[in-house]
């Protein structure tokens, strides 16, 4: 008897194997799924946790965790190396994964907008780009800082070669209050709304306005494999994604909640002051191929990238 009943308990265990999905889960169990975010939870990223607090992906057949990265992530080799599904990634890191060789594709945009700008004291004596000739600059010592204040200077008609660049890290705010540069790099959604908040007044160039296309900042990235291998569960995660940025959009108040409620340890005031910032480049809205042309002109001529990408491989253009 005792064989007998070990074989019925291996046909039992085998039938239930069989019964499961190939990921083990069972049938119309939600699929796994991981994106790593480029930064510390902020009101960048409202529309995911709006996604996942108001059921989006789980209606999607999706349940997605979101990896907040450290300070050694490199999201697009986590990637690459099949560690996560997708990745939020600044556009021009994407670019240079490309150019690298490595096989990822972005499949949505996050921000449709550049996010980077010139800041400077309201009553200092930089009234616009090209008035940064023969004055200092902080950077912070990224490579596209110097692409943003070539192209903002040499747009308005000035000389960028004559600008004295001053390495401040990402201390911006605090190096324009005290006056230790003429004007700094930053970003619209974060510095120029901290500076506000703490009654610092700054003009800002935002790099769109000054010699750069409108492309978008941050895309959702994948693999070109997991796009052609399932490109079902890839799909469906856009298209929550997209569904919540529509709800950041059209109630604002309740995405925020979305976002606190996932992550307390942050600011109401502060996120609530930078989501009404973004709300206009966050629309849920198709890449836009002769932008992202536009983009890959631009980046390659300000040594971002070694040559124009080609966008129709770099991007899922039909998303």
């Amino acid at each position: 008897m005792r064989w007998a009943v070990a074989l019925l308990a291996t046909v039992l265990l085998l039938a239930g194997v069989a019964g499961c999905g190939g990921n083990g889960a069972e049938p119309g169990a939600p699929r796994g799924a991981s994106v790593v975010l480029d930064f510390s939870p902020n009101a960048v990223h409202s529309g995911i946790y709006a996604a996942l607090a108001e059921g989006f992906y789980a209606d999607a057949g999706i349940d997605l965790h979101v990896q907040v990265p450290g300070e050694s992530t490199d999201a697009p080799k986590l990637l690459a190396a099949g560690r996560t599904d997708f990745a939020i990634l600044d556009i021009t890191d994407l670019g240079i994964a490309a150019e690298k060789g490595l096989e990822l594709v972005g499949v949505m945009p996050i921000v449709r907008q550049p996010l980077a700008a010139i800041l400077a004291p309201r009553d200092g004596p930089v009234r616009r780009p090209r008035d940064l000739e023969g004055r200092t600059v902080g950077v912070s010592g990224l490579p596209s800082d110097t692409a943003v204040v070539d192209s903002e200077v040499s747009a308005d008609g000035g000389d960028p070669s004559s600008v004295d660049e001053v390495t401040i890290g990402f201390n911006a705010v605090a190096s324009l209050a005290a006056g230790k540069v003429d004007a700094a790099t930053g970003f619209w959604n974060a510095e120029a709304v901290e500076a506000a908040r703490q009654g610092i007044p700054l003009r800002v160039f935002k790099v769109d306005e000054f010699g750069a296309p409108s492309y978008p900042e941050l895309v959702l990235t994948t693999t070109r494999a997991e796009l052609e291998t399932d490109p079902g569960l890839v799909e469906a995660t856009v298209a929550a994604t997209r569904r919540g940025y529509a709800l950041t959009e059209s109630d604002p108040r309740q995405a925020l909640d979305d976002l606190l409620a996932a992550n307390p340890s942050l600011e109401r005031a502060d996120q609530a002051a930078q989501l009404k910032a973004l709300l206009p480049a966050l629309k849920p809205l198709p890449f836009d191929e002769a932008v992202l042309q536009e983009w890959s002109a631009w980046a390659s001529s300000h040594d971002l990238l070694p040559e124009p990408l080609d966008v129709r491989q770099a991007f899922n253009l039909a998303n």
